[in-house]
């Protein structure tokens, strides 16, 4: 998931010093706030080793200082590079392949820019990160705030959709098998001209498509983690915690420890999925994590025998299932839903693009990653007219 040279794995010693002296902190007591030895904060600020992705959180909150501040600035070789993340498949790798083809099609993607609406001057950034649990859940409320909706309500699809539209975040829906390719979404940001493209795998189960939307604006919101496992591990704690928020999991916590009997606990973590159209394990998840935030044991579920077992058995359509009939789609109609569904402005510069340049089909294979046959149909699609 990196892919920004090994000058971004390097703690702006200067910074952290500076913000020592602010703080009358010495090493020593960073190392104690941390929760590491004081030997690990010298070699961080020596450069011979990088925090953890939990620990780097820890010193930017401690620190108050933004991610890029935190870490040392990129070579300015790469700093223009796309900045790759993947949403990977369970129990699947990120390889150098895998990075480099995405920074390829990443590349390819800069000519689409001038092509594409005006960007906004205003976007929304979360300033510092934190997956501690009340940092997340204070951050959770601000941003249900800003979308104007309440702790206890659904966040819809319209809602999550509108958020990448209002920042320069642009869909792209592609039909990469159920099974057959790594990632389930692919977020690639072009740091020069300050856009993104989130690449979102519709052959995936409608159940955990919101979650992988809700992981994906998170990457949105926080662009100095973008590529980063710290990224990651934010983007996963504010998905689960925006979709189903400390209300909404104290509700099922007390319905749940409740129940008589484990079925009986299911199902009332189940009612709750599928209210919010998300997973029973993103409930699960969020409940214990309530649990353990208050101090109340946690449920007597586990996690595989119990979760998994119910959620597997129990699997919801496929998105590309429910959006076409017959599968797989005419290349209109994909683009259609593109737009329409997805509020994706991405064809449209794409169809400006091949009009104004003449490019021909095997753009569209490399830019989309897929079949060359696919490519043609949609190419013939878009240019016609």
């Amino acid at each position: 998931m990196h892919n920004r040279g090994p000058m971004q794995r390097t703690l702006n010693a200067e910074n952290v010093k500076r913000a020592l002296q602010d703080k009358g902190w010495s090493q020593k007591e960073l190392a104690a706030a941390a929760g590491v030895s004081a030997q690990s904060v010298t070699n961080w600020l020596k450069g011979a080793d990088f925090p953890r992705p939990d620990k780097l959180l820890k010193l930017a909150t401690t620190l108050r200082l933004r991610l890029d501040q935190l870490v040392a600035a990129v070579p300015e070789r790469a700093a223009n590079q796309p900045v790759v993340a993947f949403r990977r498949r369970a129990a699947t790798k990120t390889t150098e392949a895998h990075i480099a083809k995405a920074q390829a099609m990443g590349a390819l993607l800069g000519p689409l820019v001038p092509h594409l609406p005006p960007l906004r001057a205003l976007r929304t950034a979360i300033a510092q990160p934190s997956a501690a649990y009340a940092d997340l859940q204070r951050t959770v409320a601000q941003t249900r705030d800003k979308l104007g909706l309440g702790q206890q309500a659904v966040l819809d699809y319209a809602t999550l959709i509108g958020e990448f539209a209002a920042n320069d975040a642009f869909l792209v829906p592609v039909l990469w098998g159920a099974q057959q390719h790594h990632g389930n979404a692919l977020h690639i940001l072009l740091p020069a001209q300050h856009v993104t493209f989130v690449y979102l795998n519709l052959d995936t189960y409608i159940e955990d498509f919101k979650f992988w939307m809700a992981h994906e604006l998170a990457h949105v919101y926080t662009p100095d983690l973008a590529g980063t496992d710290a990224g990651e591990d934010f983007a996963d704690a504010f998905a689960g915690a925006l979709l189903f928020p400390q209300p909404l999991a104290a509700a099922a916590y007390r319905e749940a420890a409740g129940a008589a009997r484990k079925a009986n606990a299911i199902a009332a973590l189940q009612r709750h999925a599928r209210a919010h159209q998300i997973s029973l394990f993103t409930v699960f998840c969020q409940v214990q994590a309530h649990a353990k935030a208050v101090g109340l044991p946690p449920l007597e579920l586990n996690e595989k025998t119990d979760v998994h077992a119910v959620r597997n058995h129990q699997r919801g359509a496929l998105v590309s299932a429910l959006l076409f009939d017959p599968l797989p789609p005419e290349p209109a109609a994909y683009v259609a839903a593109a737009h329409n569904v997805f509020g994706s402005e991405f064809f449209n510069a794409l169809r400006r693009l091949l009009h104004a340049h003449g490019t021909g089909p095997g753009y569209l294979q490399q830019l989309l990653d897929i079949p060359l046959s696919d490519a043609a149909a949609l190419h013939q699609t878009l240019t016609r007219g």
